[in-house]
């Protein structure tokens, strides 16, 4: 190899996992090739996708420059950022198809969501972080307390998929701060016996998400066409698959956000139950190797954060797949590093750029 393109891949790798690199790489790679069928072979979308991973490659490659020590530093204020752009958002947001998600900022329009989902367990696990010679009762309290006022946000915009996803990554770090499981076991009957509640103040349309869960056919047409449709591909793909660009619930425009929400369900068709579990275990080896570098961080903000990230990302993960093969209720989750979206793919690259930094200042250095 040229002497001066060497140098160049050092600099470029010194600051990244390589093993996980080559697994994001991986799963990106179906990502293009499933988009490239999903969107009718169109060559604009699919280049802007393009795009798209190079940001939230570059995003990755900042992040991973810096420390551990000086990502926690940030927790504070992209916190406060966060909960103010929230704020705005409840006050001045845009309306898009029923729901208050978005904010002009200047010349372009931002989902400050997608800030707070990593923003949340940066500052729960900051301030377990803080306290962590004496942690009591009280801390995890008020890092539940942290937990509640950007998630109580987010439902009321409304965004209930964001809304589980934020929720996730902030008890991931209670928990693995060392959340007692009479605790959670607590939390979790509260959670049930607050169901009532939950569907009184829930949306028609949310309530109708979930009646389509329990039984599709009842709407066939209106609220249970997407799990229906989402589940024929999949059963249709069988083993092996159609082959590439050979799906014919995609193809023929019965599958509905066939290159965002639902495009595992273009995956499977096209390539079948062998596909999919390759796809499956990538996702998992992914989370694994984030778990691991959890397991040699140095510190316990590093491992707190590594530890919600690898988990967060399987939860981006099973709550997309779950939708689509019809075990959980659609919630608009895109499929993490396979969805075609520049926002989802800069913040996935922001969480793995923690993950690098994280693994390149670990404790065990001979650690792989």
């Amino acid at each position: 190899m040229n002497p001066w393109l060497l140098r160049l891949w050092r600099f470029l790798a010194r600051p990244l996992d390589l093993h996980l690199l080559a697994l994001l790489g991986l799963l990106s790679l179906i990502g293009l090739v499933t988009l490239y069928s999903a969107i009718d072979e169109s060559m604009t979308r699919w280049s802007g996708q393009l795009l798209n991973y190079g940001a939230a490659l570059l995003c990755m490659w900042l992040v991973a420059q810096i420390s551990p020590a000086r990502i926690a530093s940030l927790a504070v204020p992209l916190y406060v950022l966060g909960l103010l752009l929230l704020v705005g958002v409840a006050l001045n947001g845009d309306v898009v198809n029923g729901a208050r998600r978005w904010l002009h900022i200047g010349v372009t329009r931002i989902q400050p969501s997608e800030l707070v989902k990593l923003a949340t367990p940066m500052m729960i696990a900051w301030y377990l972080h803080r306290h962590q010679e004496f942690l009591k009762p009280v801390h995890f309290l008020t890092a539940t307390l942290l937990l509640i006022a950007p998630l109580a946000l987010v439902l009321r915009q409304p965004d209930l998929g964001t809304a589980m996803l934020i929720g996730a990554g902030g008890f991931y770090v209670l928990f693995l701060a060392g959340l007692r499981y009479r605790v959670i076991t607590l939390l979790m009957l509260l959670a049930v016996a607050a169901l009532p509640v939950l569907w009184s103040s829930m949306h028609d349309y949310q309530r109708r998400r979930v009646l389509t869960l329990l039984d599709p056919s009842q709407d066939p047409l209106g609220a249970g066409y997407h799990t229906i449709q989402a589940m024929i591909a999949v059963g249709s793909g069988g083993f092996t698959g159609k082959g590439w660009t050979n799906g014919t619930q995609s193809h023929l425009d019965f599958l509905p956000e066939r290159h965002t929400d639902f495009i595992f369900a273009v995956f499977a068709e096209e390539f079948g139950m062998l596909g999919a579990g390759v796809m499956i275990g990538v996702i998992i080896a992914i989370v694994l190797r984030g778990l691991r570098i959890a397991s040699h961080a140095n510190g316990l903000f590093a491992r707190l954060m590594a530890g919600s990230l690898a988990l967060s990302f399987f939860t981006y993960a099973f709550v997309n797949i779950g939708m689509v093969i019809g075990i959980l209720p659609v919630v608009g989750v895109p499929l993490p590093l396979v969805s075609y979206g520049g926002t989802s793919l800069v913040t996935m690259g922001l969480g793995f750029g923690i993950l690098m930094s994280i693994h390149r200042h670990r404790s065990n250095l001979h650690a792989t």
